[in-house]
């Protein structure tokens, strides 16, 4: 994935949030947005450690992805996951809400 400019990632946030009247609806719509275009499953590496990233999920203290190895399961917010190179498709979302998420 290319790294998108501060005006690209503008924009997508406000493809996200245009019906959003508070945090917590821009929150949901950049979630629907991660759900939708984020392609599932992919793998990567957290801490050493070969997980699945299977899908996301939202929580009160933001979008979670969960990650599975073997039958362990862990929620790991999306912002601190490390993505594989290249990247999904649709991870420009992620970079949508980290820019959202650091206003």
């Amino acid at each position: 994935m290319e790294q998108l400019s501060r005006a690209e990632l503008d924009e997508l946030v406000a493809e996200a949030t245009v019906d959003a009247y508070n945090e917590s609806e821009q929150l949901t719509g950049l979630y629907t947005m991660i759900e939708d275009d984020l392609a599932m499953p992919f793998g990567t590496v957290v801490l050493g450690v070969e997980v699945t990233v299977w899908k996301v999920d939202l929580r009160d203290d933001g979008i979670v992805a969960i990650c599975e190895r073997g039958r362990d399961r862990q929620a790991i917010k999306i912002l601190d996951l490390p993505l594989p190179d290249p990247p999904p498709e649709g991870a420009q979302w992620i970079a949508a809400y980290r820019r959202w998420d650091g206003r």
